[in-house]
């Protein structure tokens, strides 16, 4: 995994973070689902990326 692809995927589970943690405080249910997935996202690039690291 190169570097510039760890920070987006880190910069990808920050901003959902903080969309779950603003959703979660307006009560705004669509942008909280929104920060999870975000969240989600980037961690399967993650485990995909270290997938391709096991091959290299």
């Amino acid at each position: 995994m190169g570097l510039d692809d760890k920070i987006k995927n880190a910069a990808q589970d920050i901003a959902g973070k903080a969309k779950e943690a603003v959703g979660d405080h307006k009560g705004d249910d669509d942008l909280k689902v929104e920060g999870q997935k975000d969240q989600a996202s980037a961690t399967a690039k993650k485990a995909g990326e270290d997938v391709k690291d096991v091959f290299k």
